[in-house]
């Protein structure tokens, strides 16, 4: 347990900056489509600094498709708080829903 605290982390800052690389630029709209492109590409250069690191350590110790689990699980919690606090999209019992699918994706993927 110990040992996926640095990774998840890792992963869980990669992924706010994913978040705000594919999202962040839809508030800009009347920004030029070419600079929110490379606008998200910086974004994202950041987010992969923090990703390959992030999937080497775990790999140590988690196979790739649990990591991938994990990723996603982060997704799209990460993306729950950014939809909240960046557009005010509020939950809904369907986000919920598919969220406790996810867990349980978790779950199994990491059951031995």
């Amino acid at each position: 347990m110990k040992r996926l605290v640095l990774p998840v982390s890792l992963l869980v800052l990669s992924n706010t900056f994913m978040n705000t690389a594919w999202y962040g630029h839809l508030k800009f709209k009347s920004a030029p489509l070419w600079a929110v492109i490379f606008a998200s590409w910086g974004i994202a250069f950041f987010e992969y600094c923090l990703q390959v690191p992030a999937n080497r350590m775990g790999s140590e110790f988690l196979s790739v498709t649990q990591l991938k689990v994990i990723q996603e699980l982060l997704s799209i919690g990460t993306f729950a708080v950014f939809a909240l606090f960046v557009y005010k999209e509020k939950p809904t019992v369907n986000h919920a829903v598919s969220f406790a699918f996810l867990v349980l994706a978790a779950y199994f993927a990491a059951k031995k």
